[in-house]
């Protein structure tokens, strides 16, 4: 249980009730290895026997938990072991287990399920490379599965094959949703540095040395911060700026140990972390871009941008840590552009660049996350992205990703329009120059030096 009274914690609930705060996600991690089977129809049904029992009380469990703190919950997730492990077990067609996660989380009501998944940091076998190539068609095929694919580490360096493959099924999964607003790619990631306790979507998956069942945790809440900052006003400095920041991250944190606590408790398995990461929505006074705003910049994405981030992912995270021993995930602030109002209109009057973005992803929690791209950007050029985010994340030893969305049809200054919390964002122009050699010499991106701390 918690060392802080819940009557501390209770009155700190009150305290920022009315500026967007909310537990963004409780999500159930499930082991999946003890469902492999030779026969992929036999595993695919002890996959959807454990998910429905393990998830079942799940969504009614978070309701309880909304209503007796009036904190509002605002999805109910499951994530898996990675898919690929069980595909080199059974063979046969992945796409019957997408269809096997998607039936189960709807019968249980959660939000999305995440780990249709492959970790290929240093090679492919044969089954990861066989759920890799199904990812288009299980994710047009599905309605909540979530897809993830880890590329590079700073262990292992940079799978620059896979890198190349990402590419292809970036954008084929665009087209074969491109009837769906090219809403396949918004659920698909790639990452370097994936981490293995993430509950946020789209890429969240269950890692192998978790426990068999585990309950996570996301916390957000950028109007919070943002309020805090416009009361302490435009002359204190930006180290009061950063210590108010801490202190609110501290609040915030210790709402997110609470709650995810009790719905392990009620649920029988084990509290695993608290994902403190200010995770924007389209909704107004939702917006990480607006921080930065609040903190002195006159729009986001201009000079001062990647400073003021900076110190707002690091005074959030130094503050979550004073709060709990259990914060882990992401924690930090996103920067997802069509679900950030203030990025959307930066990114419309055009301050807001990739390249600024790239930028930014140096100093923020995960990368280049929900960019929407023209419809006719080249898969050499998808992946030279990817691997260019990767970089960041191998040599800072940290987790980088991409969840590009190519709008397939549509050219830059144009806009795709999602809705929910996925929003909707322009079309931002991508460089015309080509990396097609550097990306089909396929090989690996050696570690870097640094990836040799014993």
């Amino acid at each position: 249980m918690l060392s802080s009274s819940s009557n501390n914690i209770l009155e700190t609930i009150r305290m920022i009730e009315e500026e967007n705060l909310d537990i963004r996600t409780i999500t159930m991690g499930i082991n999946l290895l003890d469902c492999a089977d030779a026969d992929i129809d036999k595993s695919c049904e002890k996959i959807y026997r454990k998910i429905t029992k393990k998830a079942k009380n799940l969504v009614n469990v978070a309701k309880d938990i909304e209503g007796k703190y009036g904190i509002p919950i605002i999805n109910q997730r499951i994530t898996v072991t990675p898919i690929s492990m069980l595909v080199s077990v059974s063979g046969g067609d992945p796409v019957k287990y997408a269809k096997a996660l998607d039936k189960a989380a709807k019968d249980v009501g959660a939000s999305f399920i995440g780990g249709y998944s492959a970790l290929v940091q240093k090679g492919m076998t044969p089954g990861d490379e066989a759920l890799i190539r199904s990812i288009p068609r299980a994710l047009k095929e599905t309605d909540l599965v979530c897809s993830s694919v880890n590329i590079g580490s700073t262990k292992a360096g940079i799978n620059m094959d896979a890198v190349k493959l990402m590419g292809q099924i970036v954008r084929e999964t665009a087209e074969m949703t491109k009837d769906n607003n090219c809403f396949g790619a918004a659920k698909l990631v790639v990452f370097c540095n994936a981490v293995e306790d993430n509950p946020f979507m789209a890429g969240g998956f269950h890692g192998v040395s978790e426990p068999d069942v585990v309950i996570n945790t996301g916390v957000s809440g950028p109007g919070v911060v943002r309020e805090a900052i416009r009361k302490a006003g435009k002359k204190a400095s930006m180290d009061q700026i950063a210590e108010i920041i801490k202190k609110t991250a501290f609040k915030v944190t210790r709402m997110g140990q609470l709650v995810g606590a009790e719905a392990a408790e009620r649920l029988g398995v084990p509290f695993g972390i608290v994902d403190l990461s200010l995770a924007p929505t389209p909704a107004v006074g939702d917006s990480v871009a607006r921080i930065l705003e609040e903190i002195g910049l006159e729009t986001c994405g201009g000079p001062g941008t990647t400073a003021c981030l900076a110190m707002l992912n690091d005074a959030v995270k130094k503050g979550g840590v004073m709060a709990s021993g259990s914060v882990g995930g992401l924690s930090g602030a996103f920067i997802p552009v069509s679900e950030d109002a203030g990025m959307i209109a930066a990114a419309e009057k055009g301050i807001l660049s990739l390249e600024k973005l790239e930028a930014m992803t140096c100093v923020c929690s995960v990368g280049l996350d929900m960019i929407i791209i023209p419809g006719d950007t080249s898969a050499e050029t998808i992946s030279a992205i990817i691997a260019d985010e990767a970089a960041i994340g191998m040599i800072n030893t940290k987790t980088t990703a991409c969840r590009l969305i190519p709008a397939i049809g549509k050219k830059s200054g144009e806009k795709l329009v999602f809705g929910g919390l996925l929003g909707e964002g322009p079309i931002m122009p991508v460089k015309k120059t080509r990396a097609d050699v550097m990306v089909n010499r396929g090989g690996r991106i050696p570690s870097p030096i640094n990836a040799l701390k014993n």
